[in-house]
């Protein structure tokens, strides 16, 4: 199956395609302007009713030889289809995209929506991505990225210039799907915490389970659901041991991973997110549309959702007892300070955050690469 000329988008899953882009993709099949196509590895289910590639990519891959081979697949990819626009989104699919652009003079338009585990852990691997997205942003006219703290740090890295640089909401929220359901007002010591997203150390995981158990001792009735898929190919994957152990103890409950997490947010009564580093959570963004109080690590993309003392409260990141105290901070602030926090946080959601803002976005970015509006 294929499409001529198509707006390619590239990623290392078809979930992330689907799950985070599926509103963009829609909005641009809405259009009726452009014939859009998919980039996925190899064995990975098609997104909707796009025609789809498949290259081996691997979101957590480090082998060269199989690194290489994405990059060639992509190249030859390219050269094939003669894509009017390449659309990036992950890390890796950032810079292999890039790179094949660059190699096949083909447009290019990355989404920085997360920085990868090299970002968060420093060292040699750092260095490597470093180099690797100059190469690959180098001469892009327009580079999307979902927080200001992460494009400062690029440019203050020197991988892109300021001229490049545009901030857009993230991958937006679809206000209309999630609508407003202000929480119940429950007794303070029995609140009901959710967290969203993929069981890693880098979420925060492990020192959110600690949190719990420094709190349960004073709030015995206050629960934690985890919603997320378990044993994702990520160097900080949380194992089953570790799963199994809290729940034993009693710190939380896990509800396995969840294609519609809306009526989890209604069930809660605030939504945390202890990540060490994110591009713009769609969790938080979710949280916020459905009126919920936001609790998070004070690290880029969290604390821009998140305003301390106005739609929820943020907490210093790795570390079980700030967050113990942040959540505690929840608890005693009481239901009309938790009402108001809800409410804020779905107003902030409709201005700031709307999906349409970011379609609009790419529509413009789009024409301006390709030099047509059809």
């Amino acid at each position: 199956m294929s499409a001529s000329n198509p707006i390619l988008f590239v990623a290392n899953s078809s979930w992330n395609l689907s799950h985070q882009r599926g509103g963009l993709i829609r909005a641009l099949l809405a259009d009726g302007k452009w014939p859009l196509a998919a980039v996925v590895p190899r064995g990975d289910r098609p997104v909707g009713n796009l025609p789809t590639y498949e290259v081996p990519l691997i979101a957590d891959g480090t082998a060269p030889l199989t690194e290489l081979k994405s990059l060639v697949g992509l190249i030859a990819l390219f050269r094939q289809v003669a894509p009017r626009v390449v659309l990036g989104f992950t890390p890796k699919g950032n810079i292999y995209a890039g790179l094949a652009a660059r190699a096949t003079g083909r447009p290019f338009l990355p989404n920085v929506s997360g920085l990868g585990t090299g970002f968060i852990r420093g060292g040699m691997l750092l260095k490597i991505q470093a180099a690797m997205y100059r190469e690959a942003f180098r001469g892009v006219p327009t580079v999307f990225f979902q927080n200001r703290d992460d494009a400062a740090l690029f440019e203050k890295m020197g991988l892109v210039n300021r001229d490049q640089v545009t901030v857009i909401p993230g991958s937006g929220v679809d206000c209309k799907a999630f609508t407003a359901a202000p929480p119940k007002d429950r007794e303070d010591g029995k609140l009901r915490l959710l967290f969203v997203g993929r069981l890693l150390g880098d979420k925060g995981v492990r020192e959110l389970a600690g949190a719990m158990r420094l709190l349960k001792p004073r709030y015995p009735d206050l629960s934690l659901t985890l919603v997320g898929e378990l044993g994702v190919a990520n160097r900080t994957a949380i194992s089953q041991a570790e799963l199994d152990g809290w729940i034993g103890e009693g710190l939380l409950v896990h509800a396995g991973h969840a294609g519609d997490v809306r009526p989890f947010i209604k069930a809660a009564d605030a939504v945390i997110l202890p990540s060490y580093r994110e591009g713009m959570p769609r969790a938080l963004l979710e949280a916020a549309a459905m009126a919920r109080p936001l609790l998070a690590s004070d690290v880029p993309g969290c604390r821009e959702i998140v305003r301390d003392g106005e739609n929820g409260l943020l907490f210093e990141a790795r570390s079980e007892t700030a967050m113990a105290q942040g959540i505690e901070r929840l608890i005693t602030a009481g239901a009309a300070t938790r009402r108001a926090w809800a409410s804020r946080s779905r107003a902030i959601a409709e201005s700031d955050y709307d999906e349409r803002i970011v379609f609009e976005a790419y529509r413009t970015a789009v024409i301006a690469l390709s030099g047509k509006d059809r």
